[in-house]
């Protein structure tokens, strides 16, 4: 699953984004993975959290999902992968 958000407020001059998705290691592991950045800029940042299970990464996923929307951030787009 994947989520990306977006914050744009001219006045600000603000162009973020802000995507999250969800992913299994190799070994079997769960990770949320999550970057950031300016819009139309290469890079940014990117953290991964790794979890206990599937169920766990996507609470992790909407609770973080739920906090950006509450900063101004708007869903762009829903990917569903599984």
């Amino acid at each position: 699953m994947q989520i990306r958000l977006e914050k744009i407020d001219p006045s600000k001059r603000q162009q973020r984004f802000y995507v999250m998705h969800i992913a299994q290691t190799l070994f079997g592991e769960w990770c949320l993975i999550r970057e950031w950045g300016r819009i139309g800029t290469k890079g940014g940042q990117r953290l991964v959290n790794y979890v206990a299970s599937r169920a766990e990464a996507e609470a992790a996923l909407y609770k973080r999902a739920a906090q950006k929307g509450r900063r101004g951030y708007q869903l762009r787009e829903t990917l569903r992968t599984f």
